[in-house]
């Protein structure tokens, strides 16, 4: 199935200089969750996405992106 939500943490966390262990720490997950999330393997939920754009104090569009699915062809 593929993904159509992309996310911008790896840069954000690199430019704060954090590493994948601080960010799982301040945010409230693991680190495996974070490598999750920064791979597209998995979709955060709606309150740990915000979290993470709280921890980059950016607005959440900029953390994740939605491109929607091409429409069914008829």
């Amino acid at each position: 199935m593929k993904t159509y939500i992309t996310n911008s943490i790896r840069d954000l966390r690199s430019a704060a200089g954090l590493t994948q262990q601080q960010l799982a720490d301040e945010v409230g997950v693991t680190r495996q969750t974070v490598i999750a999330i920064e791979l597209d393997k998995y979709s955060p939920s709606l309150e740990v996405a915000f979290r993470i754009a709280q921890v980059f104090r950016v607005p959440l569009e900029q953390v994740f992106q939605y491109t929607p699915p091409p429409p069914k062809k008829r």
